[in-house]
């Protein structure tokens, strides 16, 4: 089996410890750039394409600014990623606003961007009106229901809570057009993580029909579909990663097939892409503190699901390179945790590694997406710095590691020394 490769070595790591601490996600700019080149590149093909990469998958400034440079939109789904997106320079269509049970400030902010909004339920028409005003643009995310499978991550659709239904689809759109918009756009994300290039392909297929029937049932003309994102990495070393090629070709077809056949062209194709973008190029570097024999062998590690929750949330899997050990004979069965007060706290479990020391580096693969993003201070853990590895090899820190200080902001000490 091929194993996964480093863009750094230990001398690297032992290098950049001196100046930040273990544990730290660090990034591969040149990898990241040059993965967005080329599937802008690839699917270039495609009518009117056009990528917004999720901001909650990576959501940092400066991974943003690289991305605008290689040109990028982004999606956003809060206030604060609306305003990371105006800060860094997004505006207008630039911006996608994908969000659920949204409130009206987030509406008011994504009306005064200029952002593409996203309903996600018929019943946000009104209060959209309400609270923000119509805009020319609109666009309504769809939910097949059993029409479609999901996978572990999202689950079924017809039990996950975005999205309207085929006839409130139509209906929608009726409403819409009567309230005064005039540009129509059309959405869906049934899928996380999956390496199937077909499953994307069928999806593109859905949605073309549905154009068509909108077209034919309300008289709309839908001026983009959006196909979300989904598209998984090859986080075991054994995975096979997707076929940008192969995906792009088959959509066209389908386009070609169903909305040239059907006179609606032109209609342009939009993703929404976050962990394909980035996720293979970043990384979770971490200590072994302590190595613990019982009933199975544990490692310790400086980190924690505070760093990266996928393992513990999902099961996911996450490769792990020992630095320094990568040829040695893989003999051990570890865990491998943190030192949460949870025991899902766990990167790895029953994994067979080489023989692990205290003090041995740990770097943890394919963290670059919903990583350092879904981090939290439960157990009063602090969340590391976020790094950025140059294309000349120097080392940026992009986000520094929180405090006690910063941990303790929010809180009244004095007020609740006084409390009665």
């Amino acid at each position: 089996m091929a194993d996964k490769l480093l863009p750094f070595g230990k001398e690297k790591i032992v290098e950049i410890i001196k100046k930040y601490p273990t544990p730290f996600h660090i990034y591969d700019e040149n990898a990241i750039r040059q993965n967005a080149r080329n599937f802008l590149k690839v699917f270039g093909i495609l009518q009117g394409f056009r990528q917004f990469f999720a901001v909650k998958a990576t959501p940092n400034p400066y991974i943003l600014k690289i991305l605008k440079q290689e040109g990028l939109g982004v999606d956003c789904s809060s206030l604060a990623e609306l305003e990371m997106a105006e800060r860094m320079g997004f505006k207008d269509e630039e911006i996608m606003f994908s969000s659920n049970d949204t409130p009206a400030e987030e509406f008011l902010k994504a009306r005064k961007l200029g952002a593409i909004i996203n309903l996600d339920d018929i019943s946000h028409i009104e209060y959209l009106e309400k609270h923000a005003g119509i805009p020319d643009l609109v666009c309504l995310r769809y939910n097949p229901g059993p029409a479609r499978k999901g996978n572990g991550i999202i689950g079924k659709p017809e039990e996950a809570k975005y999205g309207l239904t085929r006839e409130q689809m139509v209906e929608a759109y009726r409403i819409l057009k009567k309230k005064g918009a005039k540009r129509f756009g059309m959405h869906t994300m049934v899928i996380s993580n999956e390496l199937h290039e077909s499953y994307f392909i069928e999806t593109a297929r859905m949605m073309f029909e549905l154009a068509v029937e909108v077209h034919k049932k309300a008289g709309i003309k839908i001026e983009f579909v959006n196909l979300g994102g989904g598209i998984g990495i090859p986080y075991r070393p054994e995975d096979k990663p997707v076929s940008y090629e192969r995906i792009a070709e088959g959509v066209r077809e389908s386009y070609n097939k169903i909305i040239v056949g059907n006179n609606l062209h032109p209609l342009g194709i939009f993703t929404e892409c976050g962990r394909v973008i980035t996720g293979p190029y970043g990384y979770l570097a971490t200590r072994v503190r302590h190595v613990k024999h019982i009933y199975k062998d544990y490692v310790g590690t400086d980190a924690s699901m505070a760093n990266l929750m996928r393992p513990g949330m999902y099961g996911a899997y996450h490769h792990i390179t020992v630095l320094g050990k990568e040829n040695a004979p893989k003999n051990h069965l570890y865990d491998v945790t943190g030192s949460l007060c949870e025991n899902n706290d766990k990167f790895a479990i029953n994994r067979k590694l080489p023989e692990i020391a205290p003090g041995d580096l740990l770097v943890i693969h394919d963290t670059g997406a919903h990583g350092f993003a879904m981090g939290f201070n439960y157990n009063g853990k602090l969340r590391s710095a976020e790094l950025l590895l140059r294309h000349d090899g120097s080392v940026v820190k992009i986000r520094r590691a929180e405090t006690i200080s910063d941990y303790f902001a929010t809180l009244d000490f004095n007020g609740a020394k006084k409390f009665k």
